[in-house]
């Protein structure tokens, strides 16, 4: 399995030392036991729809609490790593066609709040006519062949598609607390979940990520601009990415998130770095290279102390859901 049907995009959630017990809690993050107490429970209430629970022996319920566990201790080993897929690495450099993501824009310009700490998103409030633009967008995208344009074009086309799908996935499912509560019990989250299809292609999330857009640009700050609707991660852009936008927001949103504090902080002395430097480090280089990349970003001063750090980092994630109720 890889386990391939419960490897999860930006969650392969190794939790914060300060763990807590719920989602609403001020880190938004839980311990493990608390997570196995979730997976155990939709385990359960799966076998006891086929097996009375009288019927359940002690080593049944063994073997489920079991389950779970092996469940849960696949995603806390590491990200998904990036696969090239020979199939989207084509585009035609003499095209001259543009993609248009108005409606994108529209939506965006309607629901974000932006906010010094992190963007959130008013999906509360988002009404039928919206969310009936936001599907006209998206089976907009996924009508058109993206290697029949540029990759400048490709590059803004599958940012603006995933943020765009994440987003209309939550109002599928909304209310929720966090992403990670979508999908089915033996996943954590919706990330290897098909969600649409492009080409003659069935895609999930962490295809977009880690199949193409990862592999066929080789750029860290793809990081930064695709967001997985939760606050730990980098905020949701204000603007829909174009093919003459898309290096400059790039670079714009990497520097805000390492000068926010769920992107860089220190506590007491000590470094305090989002896990997205840890899960995606390769994509770093090392953990020197991470240093050399925050400093390109960080404040004058925060990029001084970087240059002379030299002890532990640690990592900070917060999966709740980046709504503005």
């Amino acid at each position: 399995m890889n386990i391939p049907m419960i490897t999860s995009a930006r969650l392969y959630c190794v939790y914060s030392t300060n763990t807590h017990e719920d989602d609403s809690s001020p880190s938004g993050m839980k311990d493990l036991a608390t997570e196995a107490r979730r997976h155990r429970g939709k385990a359960f209430s799966f076998l006891r729809a086929f097996v009375p629970p009288w019927q359940l022996s002690f080593t049944a319920k063994i073997s489920v609490l079991l389950i779970s566990l092996f469940l849960l201790a696949d995603p806390l080993m590491a990200a998904p790593a990036s696969k090239y897929w020979a199939y989207w690495d084509k585009s035609s450099s003499e095209s001259e066609e543009h993609i248009n993501h108005d409606l994108w824009q529209e939506i965006l310009d309607k629901y974000l709040v932006l906010r010094p700490d992190g963007n959130r998103f008013r999906y509360q409030e988002v009404g039928q006519e919206d969310r009936q633009k936001l599907e006209s967008y998206l089976q907009s995208l996924s009508s058109l062949d993206p290697r029949d344009y540029t990759k400048a074009e490709q590059k803004a086309y599958w940012i603006n598609f995933y943020n765009a799908l994440t987003v209309n996935l939550v109002l599928e499912n909304y209310p929720v607390k966090s992403i990670t509560r979508i999908g089915p019990w033996y996943r954590f989250g919706p990330w290897d979940s098909d969600i649409t299809r492009v080409a003659g292609q069935k895609l999930t999330l962490n295809d977009i990520e880690h199949r193409i857009l990862r592999p066929l640009w080789e750029d860290n700050r793809i990081h930064y601009g695709v967001n997985c609707a939760s606050l730990g991660c980098p905020d949701l852009s204000d603007q829909a990415f174009t093919a003459a936008n898309t290096e400059m927001m790039l670079d714009m949103l990497a520097r805000r998130f390492v000068r926010q504090e769920k992107g860089m902080s220190w506590l007491d002395g000590t470094l305090t770095l989002s896990r997205i430097y840890e899960w995606y480090e390769k994509d770093f280089i090392d953990k020197e290279g991470v240093l050399l990349h925050l400093r390109q970003y960080a404040s004058p001063a925060s990029s001084r102390k970087l240059k002379k750090y030299t002890r532990v980092i640690q990592y900070q994630y917060d999966w709740r859901l980046n709504e503005l109720k």
